[in-house]
């Protein structure tokens, strides 16, 4: 089992910043990816981002050049910097650790508000 503990969400207006860090614990060892997804009113869950135990990134091309992955491997937590925040960025921010050992694990999700 991996438990997922999000933090950081919250209001901010247009143009603003957040932070949000997801904290990894369990059945962790082992190469694996950690991403963050969000999911709006009446929408889909999609992938924002995600990275890899060696680093590799990925994001959602409409978060690119404003929203930065990374992650600490030894405090095991995974960060999502979102900058230059618009209202369409407003959903639930879920994390997620896949790994082939362990599986696929869902963190319970951190509200995102952005106003205009």
């Amino acid at each position: 089992q991996v438990q997922l503990v999000e933090s950081g969400g919250g209001l901010v207006q247009a143009g603003g910043s957040l932070r949000l860090s997801c904290a990894a614990s369990g059945s962790i060892a082992g190469t694996n990816t950690m991403g963050w997804y969000r999911q709006a009113p009446g929408k889909q869950r999609e992938l924002v981002a995600a990275i890899s135990t060696s680093g590799y990134t990925m994001y959602k091309d409409s978060v690119k050049g404003r929203f930065t992955i990374s992650r600490d491997n030894v405090k095991n937590t995974a960060y999502l910097q979102m900058s230059r925040m618009k209202p369409e960025d407003t959903a639930v921010y879920y994390c997620k650790f896949t790994s082939l050992n362990s599986g696929d694990f869902w963190g319970r999700g951190t509200q995102v508000t952005v106003s205009s």
